[in-house]
Order: structure tokens, then sequence, then C-alpha cells
């Protein structure tokens, strides 16, 4: 009898040494936006860094139509790490539905608050759109149905005296479909929600005469947190010779609750642990910062991101 139970305890042994380890693996899905972007470039960074430097991880990137879509998913344990606008982040936690939010989504966390997002409206020069007010009867693109983009573009508008009734039309595209339309006559505007140094305004400005839009400081006082009164340098963009005025809101990464807290504090370390790469993968990577990363959280951190903010002497 013995005998039999050491073979059997053996045995089970040697399985067990054998087995693979179960649930070893942490998948990391990272959420984006549209490729042309700065969501996507900077999301596809952040997956290298964390497949190098989590143990185990297997990651991926998904592209999609950024801050609502994002938040959606990551409420339903569909991804481990989204990118989304601060105003798309509140609207979310409160079950906004007309944005997007059939209910409130309470399982979302703060990672890191990033880089401001500025409104940057282009125009084709020949359209005469200097500033937010020279909209009306013009048409314009306000980004993908529903996406935080397009929240910005209601708020603007709204803030500016103008509805989309007041535009000649609307179109619901993402920023590179929207350049197309530009560059073949078919649409006169586009307002894109992003990092400086947009990727298709500067595929636009490279072939096309455009101006940069305004929108006046008292359009942002306006609209009051969390949109806030910003410069778009100039020089940004090709023929661009002076400062546009504009309205910036900030960007966040979030994740859910259940994304176990190891897991979330390593990839909040390995965030700062790296901001050289970000920054080389877009230069709104030079925005962020640990300094900036956990102040006023409009919906709570996760843990993981709060342990790691503690030991830094951040909270």
């Amino acid at each position: 009898m013995k005998i039999r139970t050491s073979f059997a305890m053996a045995f089970a042994c040697a399985l067990a040494i054998g087995a693979p380890k179960a649930n070893a693996e942490q998948f990391i899905n990272v959420l984006t936006g549209g490729t042309s972007g700065v969501y996507y470039p900077l999301g596809v960074a952040l997956s290298d860094i964390y497949a190098k430097g989590i143990e185990g991880s297997r990651t991926q990137v998904q592209a999609t139509k950024a801050s609502v879509e994002n938040l959606n998913l990551i409420q339903q344990g569909k991804g481990e790490i989204a990118f989304t606008l601060g105003d798309a982040l509140t609207m979310a936690w409160d079950g906004n539905a007309e944005a997007g939010f059939k209910a409130p989504l309470k399982k979302l966390r703060i990672i890191a608050a990033i880089y401001p997002n500025y409104v940057q409206i282009a125009a084709l020069k020949e359209a005469g759109i200097t500033t937010i007010a020279d909209m009306k009867g013009k048409t314009l693109s306000v980004g993908a149905a529903k996406s935080g983009t397009e929240l910005n573009a209601r708020a603007i508008l709204g803030a500016a005296g103008l509805s989309y009734p007041d535009l000649g039309k609307v179109e619901y595209l993402p920023f590179s479909e929207s350049v197309e339309l530009m560059k073949n006559r078919q649409l006169q505007a586009t307002l894109q929600s992003s990092g400086l140094g947009n990727a298709a305004i500067k595929d636009l400005a490279s072939s096309q005469e455009i101006s940069v839009v305004a929108i006046p400081e008292a359009v942002a006082k306006a609209m009051g947190a969390p949109y806030m009164a910003a410069k778009i340098p100039a020089g940004t963009y090709k023929g661009q010779d002076s400062d546009v005025s504009t309205v910036a809101v900030g960007n966040y990464l979030v994740t859910n609750e259940d994304v176990p807290e190891e897991v979330v504090y390593k990839m909040t370390k390995l965030i700062f642990d790296h901001l050289d790469t970000l920054k080389a993968a877009h230069s709104a990577g030079a925005s962020i910062s640990l300094d900036e990363a956990a102040k006023n959280p409009p919906i709570p951190l996760h843990p993981g991101a709060e342990r790691f903010y503690r030991e830094q002497g951040k909270l």
C-alpha cells in the first residue's frame, strides 16, 4: 500500500512539474484610436514596453474609434489599458446616454493622466474660415460618431453659439478619411482632437494650403472644466505662421478594476521608466509627467497605480 501511495505521489509530482503553469500568461490588450491619431503610436510603444517588461505577458494593440468605444470595452473587460479623453471619462462614469454610455461605467479606474489633447480645426484656405464663428454654413468632419473627438465638437460648437444644423453639412469620419475628402474638395474643414503635430493634418498641409482655425479663449471659458484655453504654437503645421488659440482637454490611461493590482502596478511603473520611448513614438509623449499623473483624478485610481504613486511620494 505504501509503495502504491509513494508511486502515486511521485507520478503526481512529475505531472505537476511537466504541466504548463495555469494562468501564468497575462494578456494585455492596449486600446488606442485610429491609426493616424496620437493614441495609436503611443499604444504600439506601450505594447512593446509591456511585452518586454512584464514577464509572461502577451500584448496586442487594438485600433478603435477611441474614447467612447475604449471606455465601453474596458468596462466589459475587453481590454487591460485604454486611452481616453477626460470629458468622455467623466461622462462614462456618470452614464451619459447621449454621449454613448447606456449606464454608469463604475468598473473604470485610472492608471495615469498623460498629455493634453488640443482641439485642432484645419480648413482649406480657400474656404475663408479663420475662427470658429466662420464655420456657419460650412462643411465639417467631427470625427467618428460619439467618439471623444465628436463630444469635443458638440461642446465647442455649443459654447460658440452654433450647432450641427447651423453647418452646411456634418461628416462623421476618422482623421485620415476627413483629410482625403478635403484633398478632393468634398469637405471644407476637419475638427481633430489629439496631441500637437497630428499626422493627418500634417499630411493635408503638405499638399493643400490650410488655415488652422482659432477657437477664442472666451469659448474655452464658457465650456469650463475639464476644458482649458490653449495655443497651437506657430509652425506646428506648414503655413501656420503664428500661434492659434484653441481648447485643450486632458487625456488619461484607464483600466478595469478587475485587472490584478500587481499587473497595474507594473504597467504604471513601466510608463515612467520608459518616457523616452514614448516621446520617441510621438512628440505628445514629452508632455507625460510623473508630477501630474495622479493629480485630481476625476474617477478613482486603480489600487496598483495608487501604490506606485504613493511609493513615489506623489499622493
